[in-house]
């Protein structure tokens, strides 16, 4: 029965997925973004570091599609490229968030009393900081690398999410399911991870979705701020970096660096919401 139960729930969310053309189209992009940074290597016309000193700002061209940069690069390898460190850092970012923020959040919404109490107030004196800023903080005291920047971006994200799993948490607990299992003898933990985490996922789905558009743009502008990747490893952000000085004449460099980040961007933000609409009852599909 449980299994018959989940397939449904399955098949109901697909169908009220594809209802959604925008998310479909979101997660179009997503999928092509994906498999477009996976095989980066083999659809890359040319090494992006590779230095070409005859073909410096050159403009788009059959030979080079987005113009070569002040070095010679070819951009549109570079961009290819820098897909690659922009998900990796979203996916491991909102990876950390999303684990600290389902922990917390379930811990407090089952426990209640102090333990929410003391849960709670961390993530408001959290929330007090400007997560932008904060960050910045913390990376100037560390070596700039993608690895700082993943876990940072991660560790100052959680708080909405435990927001969200503690209010599912506070919900679900006072099932009967919830109560007969108690009565069975299953301890806390089972109940906890076995019985209210698979029902508290939705929001979770929704949140990790938007969160990694969020993070895609903290690293993005964390390297154009010269504090996060540091060149020669191509991001969008640093792109963007070397395409500021030359925008009067060199549009390229700034133009399809900031289309990848927008498309990237929107394409998340659009699955998000069409998760979040196929996953409420209360939405009329």
């Amino acid at each position: 029965m449980a299994g018959y139960k989940s397939s449904y729930f399955y098949v109901v969310f697909w169908q009220n997925l594809k209802r959604n053309r925008l998310a479909l189209a979101g997660g179009c992009v997503v999928a092509l973004l994906f498999v477009v940074s996976l095989l980066a290597p083999l659809v890359a016309p040319s090494d992006p570091n590779a230095i070409n000193a005859w073909q410096v700002l050159s403009p788009p061209s059959w030979q080079h599609w987005f113009g070569t940069d002040e070095l010679g690069r070819d951009v549109f390898s570079r961009v290819l490229y820098g897909a690659r460190i922009s998900l990796k850092v979203g996916f491991v970012a909102v990876g950390i968030a999303v684990s600290i923020g389902t922990v917390v959040g379930l811990v407090s919404g089952y426990y209640s009393g102090v333990i929410d109490t003391v849960l709670m107030r961390l993530v408001d004196i959290m929330l007090c900081f400007p997560a932008f800023f904060l960050i910045l903080a913390v990376i100037t005291f560390l070596e700039p690398s993608i690895w700082y920047i993943m876990m940072v971006i991660g560790l100052t994200g959680w708080m909405g999410v435990a927001r969200l799993v503690r209010a599912e948490t506070l919900s679900i607990r006072e099932m009967d399911y919830i109560t007969a299992a108690r009565c069975i003898g299953c301890s806390d933990r089972r109940i906890i991870f076995r019985h209210i985490l698979p029902n508290a996922m939705s929001p979770v789905l929704v949140s990790a979705s938007l969160g990694v558009a969020g993070a895609i743009l903290t690293e993005s502008a964390l390297s154009f701020l010269g504090i996060g990747v540091q060149p020669p490893t191509p991001s969008w952000g640093n792109i963007l970096t070397s395409g500021k000085d030359y925008i009067e004449f060199a549009w390229w460099l700034s133009l399809f660096p900031g289309l990848a980040i927008l498309v990237t961007v929107l394409a998340y933000n659009l699955l998000g919401e069409g998760i979040r609409d196929a996953l409420d009852p209360r939405v009329k599909h």
